[in-house]
């Protein structure tokens, strides 16, 4: 239970944050804000700014937030008389829709703009306070062993680290060396003496690989993995924030790819997750990783949720800011109520997507 409410604790920093850097880019520009929310379903928790007039809520399902801007569904202005919502004057200067188009495209594009400010933060710090590593070498162990193959008659198991095979050493900072070594044996050849680590354990067996017709190869039915060896560097700030800069840098190029591919051939579908899978997943690295692994988490998660919300779908960041766009190339903005029709439809069909996304989810948990 502790490891779930931190994996929440996670999404609502990243929330927050998203959602601050809206509202603080309202602020500079002299947009009112009228509510500031966090989460969705019934207020728990609320009071009001005396200065400035802005609500202050916090909802009870913390998987999303908002700005309701001057004018907007969520801060229309509510008469004195039984708290019926008046609709605003559409010319009122104060509207969010007749401000200045590039204050708004500011305020728009400022969420994920702190995304991306929060993970490259936190990285520095991280650098600069635990210093850079870097891998010095890989120890390569079995992460699986096929039932009735050689490795199985030999009874090698899951987790095993091969030390040595025939006296040759097999840590030498690669797998490629394990590898070889059991690609090049030949049918004849005396069997394999083979060292394996097993806990705190030494073990001696022998391996004989057998050839794979598929795979034109001999094989020992086992699936290789490595460990990476690192050492660490300790560096100043401004190293700290290259080295931040790089990681967010080669973070987003992988997220940008994993979009691509599961967009042109389906790829990573099946590992799509919605909050509850999100949350899942958070929980689980912080049990076994710790304070280490949640930053790493929120990190990652924190530049997946930046990119998302630039991408040009209906009712994110991203399809506010083509409207922009389009606004400065017309000359005039889109009527309100279309540019409305289009963001209501993109919700809609992303809180569908979410409802999918989470029964898997939950299915996924109980099978």
């Amino acid at each position: 239970m502790g490891s779930i409410l931190v994996a929440i604790l996670l999404l609502a920093i990243l929330i927050i944050v998203h959602e601050l850097g809206h509202f603080w880019a309202a602020r500079m520009t002299g947009i009112q804000v009228v509510e500031f929310g966090v989460g969705f379903g019934p207020k728990i928790l609320g009071w009001k700014s005396k200065k400035h007039g802005t609500n202050f809520v916090i909802r009870a399902i913390p998987l999303g937030g908002y700005n309701a801007f001057f004018g907007d569904e969520m801060g229309a202005e509510k008469s004195e008389e039984g708290g019926e919502t008046k609709e605003p004057d559409p010319t009122d200067p104060r509207l969010f829709s007749n401000q200045n188009i590039w204050k708004r495209m500011f305020v728009v594009l400022m969420g994920p703009v702190m995304n991306f400010l929060l993970a490259f933060l936190l990285a520095t710090g991280y650098y600069w306070v635990n210093g850079i590593p870097t891998v010095i070498g890989v120890d390569p162990y079995i992460s699986s062993v096929n039932a009735a193959g050689p490795a199985y008659e030999a009874g090698l198991q899951a987790g095993d680290i091969i030390t040595e095979i025939n006296g040759v050493n097999m840590l030498d900072g690669t797998s490629q060396t394990l590898l070889d070594t059991l690609g090049n044996y030949r049918e004849g050849e005396p069997p394999l003496k083979v060292r394996v680590k097993r806990g705190d354990a030494e073990i001696e067996t022998e391996l004989t690989p057998a050839w794979n017709e598929e795979e034109e190869r001999m094989m020992v039915g086992v699936y290789i993995s490595g460990t990476y060896r690192t050492e660490t560097e300790k560096v100043n700030l401004l190293q700290a924030a290259g080295a931040s800069g790089e990681m967010c840098w080669q973070a987003a190029g992988m997220i940008l790819r994993a979009l691509k591919n599961l967009v042109t051939t389906g790829e990573g579908i099946e590992d799509t997750s919605g909050p509850v899978g999100i949350i899942s997943v958070v929980s689980s690295q912080v049990r076994t990783g710790g304070f280490q692994a949640f930053l790493e988490m929120l990190i990652s998660i924190s530049i997946n949720l930046g990119l998302m919300n630039l991408l040009p779908i209906p009712g994110l960041d991203g399809s506010r800011l083509v409207f922009g766009v389009i606004e400065l190339i017309r000359g005039k903005p889109v009527p309100p109520e279309k540019e409305n029709l289009v963001h209501m439809a993109g919700m809609v069909l992303l809180f569908g997507l979410m409802i999918v996304l989470t029964f898997r989810d939950v299915m996924r948990i109980f099978r």
